[in-house]
């Protein structure tokens, strides 16, 4: 009998339609001749079920149940593709976890800590990774821009501490500039992370796990035709993706040793990708850790499973049957 998966997808943040696009790509990948597929979009209170006729069915959330017809539907397992919160913050992975109902990815500490990435960076400093010298500002705090300037210097990134896809990142260049990133940034969050800039490569690294085998991805390489990896070059191409990366092979087995290694400090699961800069002197420095990475056909993680000459449907398929 057929597994029936939910593939979870939307969310509360900025990154909601980037969400939408990793479910389409994740139903394109998962098997259905071994699976029963549906994608469940949230926001807010707003849950429900894409039926395959166009129409929504709401999502009963006492039990993560929908009607079908006559019938109800109960989810063996759900694939989270939400790009921020609820998904990617450890509270969707709470509710499943009180429900039993087995997911995709992080359980709720990993999850919860690699949300927050000053958080994130500072505990995987203790274990050794290198990380840009950062300061963290909570909504009612304030930092002055001569302290900005002689604790971490221009120029620099001011960020949310939490989402993705570069939302209210800005690259700050003049001391003019700094209050105005700081606005922008908690526009997107309760926190706001001001990070020294470095100078170097910058890669990314997939890596999963399971009972039975440890997979890490080929790295990619990537080159912005922008100031950074901003929005523009995450999605609508403009920046140069190379998978394999072009690095000498003792950087590469570094890379991909220090990405299996912060998988098993952080007690992770399902796929997780690791972005870094690599800096003079092949130093390589933390970026951060995503946890829900993008899952649309060119999104790193497709390209670095191609790299391998491996079959996403296989990875997928692995991701699924580790949690039963």
């Amino acid at each position: 009998m057929k597994r029936t998966i939910a593939i979870v997808c939307g969310g509360d943040t900025s990154e909601f339609e980037v969400s939408l696009r990793s479910a389409q790509g994740i139903y394109s990948f998962i098997d259905k001749e071994r699976y029963t597929l549906y994608i469940v979009e949230m926001r807010g209170a707003d849950w429900h079920v894409q039926l395959p006729d166009g129409t929504k069915a709401p999502v009963d959330r006492n039990d993560f149940s929908f009607r079908l017809g006559g019938d109800k539907v109960v989810f063996d397992f759900a694939y989270i593709t939400i790009h921020g919160t609820p998904g990617e913050d450890g509270r969707l992975q709470g509710y499943f976890d009180m429900l039993h109902i087995p997911y995709s990815c992080c359980g709720v500490l990993a999850a919860a800590l690699t949300y927050d990435k000053f958080v994130c960076n500072q505990y995987l400093k203790t274990f050794g990774v290198r990380i840009a010298d950062s300061l963290m500002l909570r909504r009612g705090q304030s930092v002055s821009d001569e302290d900005v300037i002689g604790k971490i210097g221009l120029p620099c990134f001011i960020k949310p501490g939490l989402g993705g896809s570069s939302f209210g990142v800005t690259k700050v260049k003049t001391k003019e500039q700094i209050q105005p990133a700081i606005a922008k940034a908690f526009g997107e969050a309760e926190e706001v992370l001001v990070e020294a800039f470095m100078d170097g490569t910058e890669l990314t690294c997939g890596c999963y796990k399971t009972r039975g085998k440890s997979v890490v991805f080929p790295i990619t390489e990537v080159i912005s035709h922008n100031e950074y990896f901003d929005y523009k070059a995450k999605y609508d191409g403009e920046s140069d993706e190379i998978t394999p990366a072009r690095i000498p092979d003792e950087l590469r087995d570094r890379v991909q040793k220090l990405t299996s290694a912060i998988y098993d400090i952080l007690g992770a699961s399902g796929i997780i990708r690791v972005d870094y800069i690599v800096t003079e002197g092949d130093k390589i420095n933390l970026l951060e850790v995503n946890t829900t990475p993008g899952m649309t056909s060119t999104s790193f993680i497709p390209q670095q499973v191609r790299a391998a000459n491996m079959d996403i449907k296989d990875v997928m398929t692995d991701i699924i049957e580790n949690q039963f």
